[in-house]
């Protein structure tokens, strides 16, 4: 018999973190310009207690070349979302995806445009 787990009371606290549709939606068409242009390869998400974590590769077998991170608990103080680099340094950190995904989208324009 399989394992029965309590439904979640409304008002309690998530047991996971996740993206709400257009977070997704706004890191999948990054994701997908990256793709088209030949940069990205994989991908991957990871959803736990505490931050909910997109990751981009530029081949499988690699450490992501960024990480695009959401943790509500630093909502107040420096913003929930980070994005982090290949070697775990924060880049840019803020309250609102668009500006954190800014620097990814410059270098796509000037690859792009350049």
């Amino acid at each position: 018999m399989g394992t029965v787990y309590p439904f979640p009371k409304p008002g309690a606290p998530p047991q996971q973190i996740g993206f709400d549709r257009a977070e997704l939606g706004r890191i999948t068409d990054l994701y997908g310009r990256m793709v088209a242009a030949g940069l990205w390869k994989d991908y991957a998400i990871e959803f736990g207690k505490d931050a909910a974590s997109f990751w981009a590769f530029r081949r499988t077998a690699e450490r992501p070349e960024y990480r695009i991170e959401k943790r509500p608990a630093l909502r107040s103080k420096q913003g929930m979302w980070a994005l982090i680099g290949e070697n775990g340094a924060v880049l840019k950190r803020g309250h609102e995806l668009g500006p954190v995904l800014a620097p990814i989208e410059r270098r796509l324009m000037k690859l792009v445009g350049g």
